[in-house]
């Protein structure tokens, strides 16, 4: 019998608990603006419901295009290139 998925947090909430405490949102961190081409870092706020996965904390990228209220972020994790799909109020200016 094989096992199932327990979901994209399963043995990473408490540590995520432990060291982050979800912050609270103001206003500035869900209007925030970017330019195509400038550099952004990942860092998650808020719940866990629409969180990045926690392998691209502090990871930093450049902002390729907006996508409704999200933004493409492209960013190089050893050789490879990886394109997200992030809120806004995840990322800040790097």
């Amino acid at each position: 019998m094989t096992k199932k998925s327990r979901g994209l947090f399963s043995k990473r909430s408490r540590n995520l608990a432990r060291h982050h405490k979800p912050s609270k949102l103001r206003v500035r961190d869900l209007i925030k603006n970017f330019e195509v081409g400038e550099r952004v870092a990942i860092v998650p706020k808020g719940g866990f419901n629409d969180i990045p996965h926690p392998r691209y904390r502090g990871r930093v990228g450049v902002v390729e295009e907006k996508r409704g209220s999200a933004y493409v972020v492209k960013l190089r994790m050893m050789a490879a290139t990886k394109t997200l799909i992030v809120p806004a109020r995840h990322l800040e200016k790097a």
